[in-house]
């Protein structure tokens, strides 16, 4: 396994986790400000990727 392969499943396993950490959460409101972060995230590296292509 190269270095980049083992590196991108560390990255998915990290997001992952913190999903199932936000379902797991006690805290009112967890899962859904991950979901907009989520989603805040992917518009914004979109836009990023378009900027300095």
């Amino acid at each position: 396994m190269s270095l980049n392969k083992f590196r991108k499943f560390l990255y998915a396993l990290a997001k992952y986790s913190g999903d199932v950490q936000a379902l797991t959460s006690k805290r009112k409101g967890a899962v859904s400000r991950r979901i907009g972060r989520r989603i805040a995230g992917k518009i914004t590296g979109k836009g990023l990727g378009k900027l300095f292509k």
